[in-house]
């Protein structure tokens, strides 16, 4: 595996933490700028909706330059705007750089999936994708709890100090190490490649992917409540069950890698049953705290496991979309993170308790089968349009 891939994945363990970092800040925040702590939580759903938009639209601005000067110019832009929201003393300029850092966090992990996977064999790019996609589990397990710390000691803008300065090195690693390559906007128009991000197998796969990372995210996001209020955890707890569910997620990438490029739809099927069932033995054996504890590291090695290989099979699948294609997936991902949250405070909301974001996980992943297999079902049985045309002549 080339080096150059393992730096891009040092910029986006920087913007992997910064975009989970809030969840144990929001409160210093909300109390240093006199705002709500709802007011405070939008930050983190503006970073949500700046990725989701901002990965197709960003992946289109980056055509008209090379990759290393799209991904230079993207984590520069990461760089400034946390520099600025350590210093700003004003919530909507901080509001207003969670949205520029989310655009240019999109943008690079867009650029940056394509690059990686340019930088390998053709049939190669699942290890090259969750070469770089463990840059966010490696947040999960130290940049998040790190940055908590950090906000415990020195306040929460010590957190946002942190990240600008880890994207330093980055930011020299990549201007030395990725190759330069040519503008993007010499390949195909973004009209073709956006008809060929029309075939049905692609939608399929960009569903998946969002469900699987829905159902990740539903749960993570509610981990700190259901271990303390279900499982009967201490407080201090938390970070422990927090770094394990990232060690796991560490895991599965990069088991997941080394198994996507061979042998994917095994991973898909068996992964994912194992994904349903793991969610669903947690939901009903939450109070127990040993099962508990190891189904958080299980759950997390099942769950990147098997959304890092959806993202390599959109990879695969977009190979007449060359550039815009980890501008989707990037999207589908955060659609994913978005959704996940979103309908697990639903049910909490509706007084179905802690445990109740375990279901929804669960039911997500069931929907993903369910889907996944109807797709699958209907594409063996539709013949090849070669096979169609002679049966047709026939």
């Amino acid at each position: 595996m080339p080096f150059a891939i393992y730096l891009l994945g040092l910029a986006v363990f920087a913007q992997g933490t910064s975009e989970f970092m809030l969840s144990g800040l929001v409160s210093d925040i909300a109390a240093d700028l006199d705002v709500s702590i709802p007011s405070a939580g939008h930050l983190t759903s503006a970073f949500a909706v700046g990725m989701i938009v901002g990965a197709p639209l960003m992946a289109v601005v980056s055509r008209r330059f090379s990759r290393r000067s799209a991904l230079l110019a993207f984590l520069v832009t990461f760089l400034v705007v946390h520099v600025v929201g350590a210093l700003t003393t004003s919530f909507a300029l901080l509001l207003a750089t969670r949205v520029v850092g989310a655009l240019a966090n999109a943008g690079f992990l867009a650029v940056a999936l394509v690059t990686a996977t340019g930088m390998v064999e053709p049939n190669a790019k699942g290890r090259a994708a969750s070469a770089l996609l463990g840059g966010v589990t490696l947040a999960c397990v130290a940049g998040v709890p790190a940055g908590a710390l950090l906000g415990q000691i020195w306040g929460w803008r010590s957190a946002f100090w942190a990240v600008a300065l880890i994207s330093v090195p980055a930011v020299f690693a990549i201007a030395r190490a990725v190759p330069t390559g040519t503008p993007d906007a010499a390949g195909p128009s973004v009209l073709g490649e956006l008809r060929a991000l029309r075939g049905p197998r692609l939608l399929v796969t960009l569903l998946l992917g969002a469900l699987v990372n829905g159902a990740t995210f539903c749960t993570f996001t509610y981990l700190e409540p259901l271990v303390t209020n279900v499982t009967g955890l201490g407080s201090g707890w938390v970070p422990v069950v927090l770094a394990l569910f990232g060690i796991g997620s560490f895991v599965g990438v990069s088991a997941g890698g080394r198994v996507a490029d061979a042998r994917p739809m095994p991973l898909l099927v068996f992964g994912s049953l194992a994904l349903l069932a793991g969610w669903v033995l947690f939901a009903v054996t939450a109070a127990h705290t040993e099962v508990a504890v190891v189904l958080v590291l299980v759950q997390g090695a099942l769950s990147f496991g098997v959304g890092s290989t959806l993202i390599s099979q959109v990879l695969y699948a977009a190979t007449d979309a060359p550039n815009l294609a980890g501008g989707f997936a990037t999207a589908a991902f955060n659609v994913g993170g978005a959704l996940g949250p979103w309908a697990g405070g639903l049910a909490i909301s509706a007084g179905l308790g802690y445990r109740s974001p375990l279901w929804v996980s669960a039911l997500l992943v069931a929907l993903t089968l369910v889907i996944g297999g109807a797709a699958l079902g209907l594409r063996r049985r539709t013949p090849a349009p070669a096979v169609a045309q002679s049966r047709a002549n026939s």
